[in-house]
């Protein structure tokens, strides 16, 4: 403590058009949170109560939106001194399979890793410079979505490519470990078998499944990079590999117009041509966005047998994200292709957005768990500060 303040974590999640904050006390107490959006899509706002548009040009960069929003933070928190910010990094490569402490070595591997997450990693590390120009003292910690991931046997992380690029570090290193690892802190409150067989399911804007025994990740959705396995928002999640020389050859579009369109123009809204968002095409009557829905639900249910089958069975299923969360309509339609692995929706349950959604008969549990990537980055702040 100094001059009366109280000594506090930041927490910042930079998306690609997005940045959420939290401020915590050494008790873990959550003090603030909040959320800019549009960014770089304009004019950007912070969200909460009342949106209030951001006093910086519609076009303003990651970075010129941090340098406000560390500024308006440190307005807000005047009882609080800001000792240790950890910050979301989307890719942490085959070296970081936990929590790293921000040296300018660090910088330089995590710079090396954009190119595989390119819609987060640059904002991830603007978020880094940011409050090392505001508070160029403080400890700094980079806790990796991949991180979670580590613990997967060898054989769920190579691809069927000649060795000499799995040597290189192309491998599957999965992602929104973050999410995971705070769902798995959770599995004992929730479930009758929490070291059992479970698939936990992150829906949202980007989406992916977690097999998980004894709590440890053991397979997952996503590969190399952030495109792989669902359906997603924008991005087209599991394609035929061909479809890319399709693209390349036939179509002479560039490597940079295929990263566009498979991970900006995809998905959800490409199938719809409505829109990315889960509870507009819900809302919608037009039979595009019926059919991105159908999709969306085939493939996670598709991913769920698979995943089931590498845990030798399945126990329980849990729901997070944004639509594993709040979309009842799309819980409902994955569990009815669940029926085979013993699902029995209540659907009451379900639609009062419950903990348990499924009977007390059921062979298989069903749950709905709220995330908090930022709790835990938390966490590992502060651990490291101590350490």
């Amino acid at each position: 403590m100094s001059n009366g303040k109280k000594d506090a974590f930041l927490v910042l999640n930079a998306g690609s058009s997005s940045i959420k904050y939290a401020v915590y006390g050494t008790d873990l107490t959550q003090h603030l949170h909040g959320q800019v959006d549009r960014i770089g899509i304009g004019p950007a706002y912070h969200g909460g109560k009342k949106q209030i548009d951001l006093p910086v040009e519609p076009n303003a960069t990651h970075a010129e939106v941090l340098d406000w929003l560390l500024n308006h933070i440190e307005g807000l928190s005047h009882e609080l001194r800001i000792v240790g910010a950890g910050h979301r990094v989307v890719h942490g490569g085959r070296e970081f399979a936990a929590p790293a402490r921000v040296t300018d070595d660090v910088i330089a591997k995590l710079e090396q890793l954009a190119p595989l997450a390119p819609a987060h990693q640059p904002h991830n590390l603007a978020g880094i410079r940011a409050v090392a120009r505001r508070w160029p003292d403080i400890l700094q910690v980079a806790c990796f979505d991949t991180a979670f991931h580590r613990t997967q046997p060898r054989i769920a992380q190579l691809f069927a490519i000649p060795r000499e690029f799995s040597d290189d570090g192309v491998l599957r290193y999965g992602f929104h470990g973050l999410s995971y690892h705070y769902i798995a802190t959770q599995l004992p409150h929730h479930l009758d078998k929490p070291n059992g067989r479970v698939i936990v399911a992150h829906l949202g804007n980007g989406a992916s499944m977690c097999a998980m025994q004894n709590m440890q990740s053991v397979a997952t959705t996503m590969g190399y990079t952030a495109l792989d396995g669902l359906v997603m928002g924008r991005r087209c999640g599991e394609l035929d590999p061909g479809v890319i020389f399709h693209m390349l050859r036939d179509r002479g579009m560039s490597v940079a117009d295929i990263e566009t369109t498979l991970g900006s123009k995809s998905g959800l809204l490409g199938v719809s041509g409505l829109s990315s968002d889960m509870r507009d095409l819900l809302a919608s009557d037009s039979p595009q966005a019926a059919e991105a829905v159908d999709l969306f639900a085939y493939q996670a249910i598709k991913k769920i047998g698979a995943l089931a089958a590498t845990l030798g069975g399945l126990d329980a299923i849990v729901f997070t994200g944004g639509i594993g969360e709040n979309s009842a309509a799309v819980r409902s339609r994955i569990l009815q292709g669940c029926v085979w692995l013993g699902a029995e929706i209540d659907n009451s349950a379900n639609a009062a957005n419950q903990s348990r959604i499924t009977c007390a008969g059921s062979q298989l549990a069903a749950h709905v768990i709220p995330t908090d990537e930022e709790g835990i980055i938390a966490g590992e702040t502060r651990r490291l500060a101590t350490t």
